[in-house]
């Protein structure tokens, strides 16, 4: 695996709903469901986000980051322009806010065009979704998460780590008219590539929290095969083992996990 795809698929772990054109078939209740999840991430602007952000930073903070932003206005060419941003996305991730940090990413990979800068500003705003429980900057973070995972797979099409990506936004924040999206997606990326580590890996943490156990522990003693070296399976072949009561082999793959 390249490093794009360790440095990717590691800190992440994302469109709301996709276009579809023809005839409708859908429920009313369901499109329902459909049109207030879109009112919600189409009201749901930076332009409130970011103003009440600010409002809970320190003072110190709060000066550094206008500081900032009045020297990104003062820029006048793009590479200048990036060299500002990185330090907003890096300032505000380090405030603990993913979403502005996320923002500020995906100002960088709209200058930039390129793969790598779409699948950043998508895991910053994926690593959000982990830490915010308000459904509005939720919506947010998914449908920006979603579509700069979208952008990446559109540059480069054969990096599965993108829709690995992907399939964990929507694992994480469900469509309500498809809950199983994501694992779903996830399910057909195995299928593809049946001794993919990193697809096997998030099927044993989704099998983890879905309780299947056995299936867990199948999928992740696989990646230990593949991978021997993967900390991150024998942590989670630890928790598994504690759920199905062996101790024993709990214990083990605690001990390999702490290493």
């Amino acid at each position: 695996m390249t490093k794009l795809q360790y440095a990717v698929i590691s800190t992440a772990l994302l469109l709301l709903l996709v276009l579809r054109f023809g005839c409708e078939t859908k429920a009313p209740k369901m499109k329902g469901l459909e049109k207030s999840r879109s009112l919600v991430a189409q009201n749901t602007d930076i332009n409130v986000l970011l103003p009440a952000a600010k409002d809970s930073l320190k003072v110190n903070d709060a000066a550094l980051v206008e500081a900032l932003e009045e020297e990104l206005a003062r820029q006048t060419t793009d590479t200048a322009k990036i060299t500002v941003l990185k330090r907003l996305a890096g300032e505000w991730y380090g405030l603990g806010n993913a979403v502005i940090s996320g923002h500020y990413a995906q100002q960088i990979a709209e200058l930039r065009k390129d793969e790598e800068s779409w699948a950043i500003a998508g895991t910053t705003y994926s690593l959000a979704l982990q830490s915010v429980s308000d459904p509005v900057v939720r919506e947010f973070a998914a449908s920006h998460a979603t579509k700069a995972f979208e952008n990446a797979i559109s540059i480069n099409p054969d990096e599965l780590s993108h829709k690995i990506n992907l399939a964990l936004v929507y694992t994480d924040n469900p469509p309500q008219d498809n809950p199983m999206k994501g694992v779903l997606m996830l399910r057909e990326l195995n299928n593809s590539n049946p001794d993919n580590p990193a697809i096997l890996l998030q099927l044993g943490r989704l099998a983890i929290r879905t309780n299947q156990l056995d299936r867990a522990v199948e999928r992740l003693e696989r990646v230990l095969q593949l991978e021997p070296g993967s900390r991150e399976a024998a942590c989670l072949l630890a928790d598994a083992y504690t759920g199905l009561g062996n101790q024993a082999k709990a214990d083990s793959f605690a001990q390999k996990c702490a290493q």
